[in-house]
């Protein structure tokens, strides 16, 4: 089961790419401050996002539904790889209703992969 919810912070305004694909990409990071563990950024990908997605600012405080993914890419040196959060669903935290049905569809997905 690969899901993943975040609540930080843009460290970044988003920015957008178009694909050889033709498919559309907005990518940012996400900081995660907690007075437990040390501050933490996190890459965030977010396929064919609305066009809301775009009017989100560094500095929002936003909560991420999606799942991790590792890719590979060849550099000058060989071969590279990120760890990044591809989003399903990018919700400022002041829309308490869509965080709290984001967090309950996650709850459910993980429900239903539970073993019997």
């Amino acid at each position: 089961m690969n899901v993943v919810t975040l609540r930080g912070t843009l460290s970044r305004a988003p920015q957008a790419r178009t694909l050889p694909s033709g498919d559309s990409l907005v990518a940012f990071e996400v900081t995660i401050r907690d007075h437990d563990v040390p501050t933490e950024s996190v890459p965030v990908v977010w396929f064919n996002p609305p066009a809301r997605a775009l009017k989100l600012s560094d500095g929002a405080e936003v909560v991420v539904r999606g799942r991790v993914r590792r890719r590979f890419f060849r550099t000058g040196a060989g071969t590279g790889s990120r760890t990044e959060v591809v989003a399903s669903a990018v919700i400022p935290a002041t829309q308490r209703a869509k965080v709290r049905q984001a967090l309950d569809d996650a709850s459910v997905a993980l429900a239903a992969q539970r073993p019997s």
